[in-house]
């Protein structure tokens, strides 16, 4: 007999001995796409820098629809920063970002710090509107309890295989917004404890989905305290796999979408089982994408809105204020006071710089002027977020330097200022010009730190101040609210405008 005929009915023999002896391995499979978004404030989408449109909740909910519709196992996954900031929001606190949400609806949704911009009882009232599942095991109310309607964790079971779910939100969250007494337990430690206990109940696959600065994602990266990473809160566009631990992270508003293709394996064998799985990346362009019927009228409908409340009286004024270039670029003007004194009052910041060439209304506003939502959007087009920094009085004077440095002619750089005063003389060469800086009644102190409130763009070093880009951030321009939003809520408080120009800034020519 041929010896691969021998082999043949060997194999054979040796597969119907098996047959007959009870099975003592076997595995499972699963496959799941994990869909990621997070940090989406705008409701439609903006021009990129390459000229083509992309972002915004219609587009974002094609991907998600057209990923459902192929009939798989789908995970959407939020890690929040969504409530706030963007202008609809500051009328409406964020009720259409959840009306939006709510069409393509989450199965997973962690809070992040924008979700708490109006304050605690806006948070639990917005929450309490979502029609989706909502996760953060290291928040809690003031008396201990989870706060309404979120959980710690929960167990799925796709294909035989246990997949389990852990949130956490972002810890420095009373730092940097509104959350009243709501306590915030370490990030990465709540998410060592959630995933040792979800794998003691049987998950075979931890998924954890944070709100979390770029050093603590790592720390959970680095560590393998779960399989699979979905993070917010940095804005990037950022991907990692080392074949233990995946981690990802998806732009912000919507340009850029993840999508992560599990194959997870489980194999059982004398009562114990063993995880093998891949992790297969898509990015989806959403300039690639057309926008979803349903949701873009849903978005145009709260665009008409946004546009009729632009028109909506706030404020009124007793002085003149006056945002025209000349003004705004040359010396003090009041509406550059009145900005500046916004920014420091919302923050409760020592000082505040602004740009004048950040004011661009172009528009003389007489007294007994009423001051519109339109006027303020007009003034502050940029989309400019507000941010705190701790600078010494060294910095604070470098960047006075740096603001009249091109003076006489006209310079965006100008500074706008509160909470302090200055004197310069321009006859002398620019770096030498500034002769004095009080900062309430007392001389500025060049070894005293100080706390500033300016705007994201000079926080980076805009307009020349490159002297604030190494301080120490209290409220970063990712964390900081709108500055037209902050304006309207000073210019509401006061009602009418009294603050004309009271000798702030004295140039001498």
């Amino acid at each position: 007999m041929p010896i691969t005929r021998r082999l043949l009915l060997l194999g054979s023999s040796c597969l119907a001995m098996l047959a007959g002896l009870p099975r003592l391995a076997f595995a499972e499979r699963a496959r799941i796409t994990v869909i990621l978004t997070n940090d989406i404030y705008l409701m439609n989408d903006t021009r990129g820098p390459d000229g083509r449109m992309r972002g915004g909740f219609p587009r974002l909910a094609a991907v998600v629809k057209a990923e459902r519709a192929k009939g798989g196992n789908v995970l959407f996954a939020h890690a929040g920063d969504t409530l706030s900031p963007s202008l609809l929001s500051g009328i409406d606190h964020g009720y259409h970002i959840v009306s939006l949400t709510n069409m393509i609806a989450p199965d997973i949704f962690v809070p992040g710090n924008h979700e708490f911009d109006f304050g605690k009882e806006t948070f639990i009232r917005r929450m309490g509107e979502a029609r989706f599942p909502l996760f953060a095991a290291n928040m809690r109310n003031a008396d201990g309890a989870p706060m309404p309607g979120f959980k710690d964790r929960t167990i799925m079971e796709i294909g035989g295989v246990r997949i389990g779910l852990t949130g956490a939100a972002l810890t420095e969250t009373p730092e940097v917004a509104n959350s009243g007494d709501v306590k915030f337990a370490p990030l990465v430690a709540t998410v060592e404890q959630q995933a040792a206990l979800l794998r003691k109940e049987g998950a075979d696959f931890v998924v954890a989905i944070v709100h979390a600065p770029r050093h603590q994602d790592l720390q959970l990266f680095n560590g393998h305290v779960c399989d699979l990473i979905l993070t917010g809160h940095d804005h990037d566009l950022f991907l990692d796999f080392d074949g233990r631990t995946a981690i990802a992270e998806s732009s912000h508003d919507g340009h850029f979408v993840t999508m992560i293709d599990l194959t997870i394996d489980v194999d059982t064998s004398e009562g114990r089982r063993t995880l093998s799985w891949f992790a297969k990346f898509r990015i989806v362009d959403t300039a690639d994408v057309e926008p979803d019927p349903d949701v873009l009228a849903a978005v145009r409908g709260f665009e008409a809105e946004l546009s009729k409340e632009f028109d909506v009286a706030i404020a009124r004024t007793d002085v003149q204020l006056d945002s025209r270039t000349a003004t705004v670029r040359t010396g003090e003007a009041a509406i550059g006071d009145l900005f500046a004194d916004a920014i420091r009052f919302t923050t409760g910041a020592q000082i505040a710089i602004i740009n004048g060439g950040g004011l661009r209304g172009e528009k003389v506003y007489p007294p007994g002027s009423e001051i519109t939502r339109r006027d303020v959007f007009a003034e502050l087009p940029f989309g400019n977020h507000v941010a705190v920094l701790d600078v010494s009085g060294k910095v604070v004077r470098e960047a006075i330097e740096n603001g009249i440095s091109l003076l006489p002619r006209f310079a965006g750089r100008f500074p706008q200022v509160s909470g302090m005063s200055f004197e310069a003389d321009l006859s002398r060469p620019p770096g030498h010009r500034v002769l004095s800086i009080r900062v309430g009644d007392a001389p500025l102190d060049e070894t005293k730190m100080y706390r500033l409130a300016t705007n994201d763009f000079m926080a980076r070093g805009g307009d020349g101040y490159t002297m604030f880009r190494d301080a120490r951030q209290i409220v970063t321009a990712a964390d900081g609210p709108l500055m037209a939003n902050e304006v309207m809520v000073y210019l509401r408080k006061l009602g009418t405008v009294r603050t004309g120009t009271d000798g702030r800034i004295v140039l001498k020519r």
